[in-house]
C-alpha cells in the first residue's frame, strides 16, 4: 500500500504575458518517509523548473489509493464511507476513506471512481467529491504501469 505525501514547491514561473510570478504548487509523492518524499519531489521537478525553487511543505495525506486516468488533467478527492455493522450492538458504523481520482471533469471523476471500486465487497456511500489543487502525482516506478489505472 502506498504512503502519499503532499509536497509544496515554491518557485518563480514565467506567465504567458512574460511576467514572473512566484507560485506555490502542491504535488503528491509516493514515499516511505518525509526525507524520501522531499528527495523524490526534488528529483522529479528538476527537469521542469529552471532557476531556484524550494520545498515549502511536506505532509502526510490520508489518501488510501489513487485511480489514474491518463486522459484526465485534474485530480479529485473522493471521500466515501465504508458501512459496517457492529455485530454486538447491531449499530451501523461508517468509516471515512479518502481516494484520489484523476479525471478531466467532475462527471469523469465519478465514473472513474465507480470503475475503480468495482469488485469491492464492502458497502460504501460517497460523501463528497472535490477538485484539488494537486498539479501532478508521482507514484513509485516499479518498471510497469501504475497499479490503479482506469482503462
Amino acid at each position: 500500500m502506498a504512503l502519499w505525501f503532499e509536497c509544496k514547491i515554491r518557485y518563480d514561473r514565467m506567465q504567458e504575458n512574460g511576467a514572473v510570478k512566484k507560485v506555490n504548487e502542491p504535488y503528491l509523492v509516493d514515499a516511505l518517509s518525509f526525507t524520501e518524499a522531499e528527495s523524490r519531489i526534488i528529483e522529479e521537478m528538476k527537469p521542469f523548473i529552471s532557476g531556484d525553487f524550494s520545498i515549502s511543505a511536506v505532509k502526510k495525506t490520508k489518501i488510501s489509493e489513487i485511480f489514474f486516468d491518463e486522459s484526465g488533467d485534474k485530480y479529485y478527492m473522493v471521500k466515501y464511507n465504508i458501512i459496517t455493522l457492529d455485530e454486538k450492538s447491531g449499530v451501523e458504523k461508517k468509516v471515512a476513506v479518502f481516494t484520489m481520482v484523476q479525471a478531466a471533469d467532475f462527471d469523469s471523476a465519478l465514473v472513474n471512481f465507480r470503475e475503480g471500486m468495482k469488485g469491492t465487497l464492502a458497502d460504501y456511500e460517497i460523501a463528497s467529491i472535490t477538485e484539488t489543487m494537486v498539479m501532478d502525482v508521482f507514484p513509485i516506478d516499479l518498471g510497469g504501469k501504475a497499479e490503479n489505472t482506469v482503462e
